[in-house]
């Protein structure tokens, strides 16, 4: 449990710490931007080896007793989560790496970014906390509540760093749309248009769920079916 702990620390503390404007700037300059790319994404891949593995191998403290509503409330969310996933990876987002050019597009947002400017950071935050749910243990607590952690505050970041360098740009998309999923729907700053997501990223979530479902027990070892 101990190694799991220093995990996830280790996973926070390089998420945050190497792009921080203290040491990114410094790496940069100093071994290129090529470079320093490389070194967070091997740090990043370190990162989530040793949380997986140290996961694997912590004991069972259970936190609370599992429930069938538990299990429910996962089926119902990974739908919308694989459907974040899909859309935000297939979509030009101006707060991924290297898209600043689709600030420049006549509608600010389209497909998925009209639910929220962060689909994929969303969608690794509600598989997490619905496992968290799930599984309740502490084990599980420090893996999914780490991977959530790291998502939400993520999305907190890159909205701080694009507000403070894309000006106007930024400022046009960023009212365009919302973190919080479905919250510029709500407030009418932004419309629900399925058409815009499209029929084959539809289709690839829900082949994407099905697959899961199939293949978690022997993934994982649990039958999500078979726990309601």
């Amino acid at each position: 449990m101990l190694s799991l702990a220093l995990a996830a620390l280790f996973l926070l503390a390089s998420h945050f710490g190497l792009p921080s404007r203290a040491i990114k700037p410094w790496l940069s300059q100093r071994f290129g931007e090529r470079a320093y790319r490389g070194l967070f994404v091997l740090v990043a891949f370190a990162a989530f080896a040793w949380l997986i593995v140290a996961y694997a191998h912590a004991p069972y403290l259970p936190l609370w007793p599992p429930a069938a509503w538990q299990a429910v409330l996962v089926l119902l969310v990974m739908p919308l989560a694989l459907l974040l996933l899909v859309g935000g990876v297939s979509t030009p987002n101006p707060s991924a790496i290297g898209q600043d050019q689709a600030l420049d597009r006549p509608e600010p947002a389209a497909g998925v970014l009209r639910i929220t400017r962060h689909p994929v950071q969303w969608s690794f935050a509600s598989w997490a906390l619905a496992h968290l749910l799930a599984n309740g243990d502490l084990a599980s607590l420090l893996l999914f509540g780490t991977i959530a952690l790291l998502a939400l505050v993520g999305t907190r970041v890159i909205d701080a760093r694009h507000g403070a360098a894309g000006g106007a740009r930024w400022q046009r998309f960023a009212a365009a749309t919302s973190n919080l999923p479905f919250a510029a729907i709500l407030a009418g700053r932004q419309q629900l248009r399925p058409a815009e997501i499209g029929l084959q990223r539809f289709a690839a979530a829900l082949g994407l769920y099905v697959l899961l479902l199939i293949l978690h027990p022997w993934l994982f070892g649990v039958a999500p079916l078979a726990m309601l």
